[in-house]
């Protein structure tokens, strides 16, 4: 079976790349290396696939339909694994453009490459940000998610209900993937765990938002990836009609489509996890105290039952194991 995973070389996707290659499956990875952050952390992660007789490197944009059709075309792939878009709350503030690019021009060319490619799935990352401004903890998917309070938010829910679209139309099985405050060695440069670890090794100081009453489910990349994968053979179904029992958002009636959370369903307190990664680093931060930012949310917490309902998983990595293993990496990576 020939999986297709863009955003080879950004975080998530070049795990789940990595393990797919590691299992034997042919994986054609798509990704254009965009500047948002360090070019040379994505070519670093690309070296860990280019080994494998079993991969092959598209190095296209998403939001360019010729060149993605003719990787469609050519590879015939069975699962779409989309993982490829511009990430980052902040950054939308200032530059929604870029998400206007590849988060929904880019997306659309995808559900149309899955619709003529005749796919067998299409699973696609959105974001515990889709919650916005929902005051239910924990999250789960029956919850109404139509407040977002950043633009990158917003881009992300569109996904959603583009793909349900899409899976109505064409019977499309799609299955949307909201991700909790992902972490973990080759992260992303931009995150604040990365951000924190940085500064704490040079002793420079770190900004603290909402003085520190930030609460995350902070989730161990292992556990996302294991839990994209398991979801990769699980075949969304629409339910056949309408019934008081069948949670309706999150699931479609009509279509073969879900939502999950991938979460490790425990809140950390900001402060707590730097208290870890003090600890792990082997010194203290200096500790700059901020207002919150414009976009950003007090609270997230993942209720995964969904998750483990469909595949027997649930996450469960520490902060103590997860950071762990990222200082490790972190100190090996960059001396």
């Amino acid at each position: 079976m020939t999986y297709l995973v863009t955003g080879s070389a950004g975080f998530i996707g070049n795990y789940v790349a990595l393990t797919l290659l590691e299992r034997g499956e042919t994986v054609v990875g798509v990704d254009n290396l965009t500047s948002y952050y360090d070019v040379t952390l994505k070519e670093a992660r690309l070296d860990r696939l280019s080994g494998f007789d079993n991969f092959t490197e598209a190095r296209i944009d998403i939001a360019d339909m010729i060149a993605l059709s003719s990787v469609f075309e050519k590879h015939e792939p069975s699962i779409v694994i989309n993982l490829a878009a511009q990430a980052g709350v902040r950054h939308s503030i200032e530059h929604p453009q870029d998400y206007v690019h590849s988060n929904l021009a880019g997306f659309l060319n995808i559900l149309e490459c899955c619709r003529h490619g005749k796919i067998r799935h299409l699973l696609f990352a959105s974001t515990s940000s889709a919650y916005g401004a929902n005051p239910q903890q924990p999250f789960i998917e029956t919850q109404i998610a139509e407040h977002p309070v950043s633009f990158y938010a917003a881009t992300k829910r569109a996904n959603e209900l583009m793909a349900h679209s899409y899976s109505h139309l064409y019977g499309l099985p799609v299955s949307g993937l909201r991700f909790f405050t992902v972490y973990g060695p080759w992260g992303r440069p931009d995150m604040a765990y990365f951000k924190f670890t940085k500064a704490i090794m040079e002793g420079l100081p770190i900004d603290i938002y909402n003085n520190g009453e930030m609460y995350r489910d902070f989730t161990y990349i292992d556990d996302i990836v294991d839990g994209i994968i398991k979801l990769s053979t699980v075949l969304p179904a629409p339910y056949a009609a309408l019934n008081t029992d069948i949670p309706v958002i999150g699931s479609s009636p009509i279509a073969p489509y879900e939502i999950y959370n991938i979460g490790n369903q425990k809140v950390e307190n900001l402060i707590d996890f730097i208290d870890v990664l003090e600890e792990k680093i082997g010194k203290k931060a200096i500790k700059n105290m901020m207002p919150m930012q414009p976009g950003d949310v007090p609270l997230t917490h993942a209720n995964t039952d969904k998750l483990s309902r469909a595949t027997g998983f649930t996450p469960d990595t520490s902060l103590d194991v997860g950071l762990g293993k990222f200082v490790d990496w972190y100190k090996a990576f960059y001396g």
